[in-house]
């Protein structure tokens, strides 16, 4: 037990060590100056009992988010996209739909500012970017049934 106190600390300890006290802060167990202050003799630490001496009254920490584990090269990352079907469909038809309705406030705004209805300019962004959605919606569906 002394041989571990005494062993000296690396720069994974003390990041760990750092982090689970951002932690205990995020939770309410620690003010400003005392997370301070334990960040900097966390980080001025020599030995392993000098960090566990930070934590002492403090409980363990359970990690709010597993880590993130490195893709390994034989299983390449998929996109999101990919993970969900139709997710990448439903972000083009929400751009669109937000795109268009902007485009139209801006149309209605100009018109009714003027007086008069105004050329509906909103069609030539809406109707050519909608056929595509709709082809690759259309391609989408078709190409699922296979």
């Amino acid at each position: 037990m002394d041989a571990e106190r005494d062993m000296r600390a690396s720069d994974a300890d003390r990041e760990r060590v750092a982090t689970a006290l951002r932690q205990h802060y995020a939770e309410g167990r620690l003010a400003d100056t005392e997370l301070s202050e334990r960040i900097d003799q966390a980080y001025g630490s020599r030995t392993l009992g000098q960090l566990r001496e930070l934590t002492l009254d403090l409980p363990d920490v359970t990690p709010s988010a597993p880590p993130v584990a490195a893709p390994s090269a034989a299983a390449p990352a998929r996109a999101p996209a990919q993970a969900r079907p139709g997710s990448a469909l439903r972000a083009m038809w929400t751009t669109w739909a937000v795109v268009v309705a902007i485009n139209v406030a801006v149309w209605l705004l100009v018109s009714i500012s003027s007086g008069e209805l105004t050329y509906f300019w909103p069609m030539w962004v809406a109707g050519p970017w909608g056929a595509v959605l709709a082809a690759i919606t259309l391609a989408n569906r078709f190409g699922d049934a296979d």
